[in-house]
């Protein structure tokens, strides 16, 4: 399945930078005698979300400076424990273990959510690949090595899958888009943990498989790599035009990655808390739902000086409010209005 890429409006960003502007007014934001700047770094996922969050925030804060690296989820979830940020972004919440460690304590803010497909590039296929769940465990476990092996042409009897090697294609950094990843393979198949890579935003991949770092770079080696295979975040598959594959779900139906299947998956999670959101996706069992759905999550302390309490506060309550306007235009999921009232809720806790 192929989308094609939906460029932010005019007049989104305007309406956006608005709303900042009246969040700022209704904070009653005071002038800075100079120029603050907030840093962040972690999620390739959600970067391009936060990216225009910042050009609204900065709009309508000409006094504050947002720096935001890209750098994957494990490495911002470092640099937020060394204190050496203002926030992380991480797609993957951080453990009741590492939280503890954080002297300045922290507070975990669902931002908003991403659909993990399985991009490929299979030059003149005509039609939907789709991919049963157990077919596309054994793609990644290294056990399928072959576009036209006997289990993939059953699932796809209408298509002419040519007779060439499958080249898998994984991340080499630490990524919370690969947590996800691996923890739904697990969710789904024994194998993957019994013997297999097992769950981590950092796992060996089968002999021969290709890493590259980031969404974006796994996204570009498959554009450029004939009969690839990779999992990446839905945006960057749609930004480059790779094809994306209907993936099986627990009900048994192949879905394509929609607003409206991603929505499905998202559906129940706010009955968990923030605490269990991350749990509730592994594997949604709404028969519309997308099968490979997560969370962001931006990682903020519990103390800071007043006048970054007030920035981040700011910046993070612009983004669960008039920025979840972007998430649809870039290919995300806007969040639940009541998961976003559970991260509002945590903002609070800022002092």
């Amino acid at each position: 399945m192929t989308l094609p890429s939906r460029k932010v409006t005019t007049e989104l960003a305007t309406t956006l930078t608005a709303a900042f502007c009246l969040i700022a007014t209704a904070m009653l934001w005071p002038a800075l005698a100079e120029k603050l700047e907030l840093r962040g770094a972690g999620s390739t996922l959600a970067a391009p979300l936060y990216e225009k969050w910042i050009d609204a925030f900065e709009q309508a804060h000409p006094s504050i400076a947002v720096r935001y690296e890209a750098i994957g989820s494990g490495e911002g979830i470092a640099r937020f424990s060394a204190g050496t940020v203002d926030f992380g972004a991480s797609d993957m919440p951080l453990s009741l273990a590492e939280a503890t460690k954080i002297e300045r304590g922290a507070i975990q803010v669902p931002s908003t959510a991403g659909m993990v497909v399985l991009a490929y590039n299979l030059p003149g296929l005509e039609g939907e690949l789709k991919l049963p769940q157990d077919v596309y465990v054994d793609i990644f476990l290294g056990k399928i090595r072959t576009w036209d092996d006997p289990r993939i042409l059953a699932a796809n009897t209408d298509l002419d899958l040519p007779s060439i090697n499958i080249a898998v294609i994984g991340r080499q950094d630490s990524s919370g888009t690969t947590y996800a990843f691996t923890r739904h393979l697990a969710a789904v198949s024994k194998r993957w943990t019994d013997g297999g890579p097992g769950v981590g935003n950092l796992v060996v991949w089968p002999q021969g498989a290709m890493l590259a770092r980031g969404n974006e770079g796994v996204a570009s080696r498959i554009k450029i790599s004939n009969g690839a295979i990779g999992y990446v975040e839905f945006g960057f598959a749609r930004r480059l035009g790779l094809p994306v594959a209907l993936l099986e779900n627990k009900s048994g139906q192949f879905v394509a990655p929609t607003q409206e299947t991603g929505t499905a998956a998202l559906a129940a999670s706010a009955g968990y808390g923030l605490d269990g959101l991350a749990a509730s996706l592994t594997n949604p069992a709404d028969p519309q739902a997308y099968p490979i759905v997560t969370y962001s999550w931006l990682l903020l302390y519990e103390n800071y000086p007043a006048d970054r309490a007030r920035a981040v506060t700011s910046f993070i309550d612009g983004g669960l409010n008039a920025g979840q306007a972007l998430a649809t235009d870039l290919g995300y999921l806007a969040l639940p209005a009541a998961v976003a009232d559970l991260g509002k809720s945590a903002l609070s806790r800022i002092k």
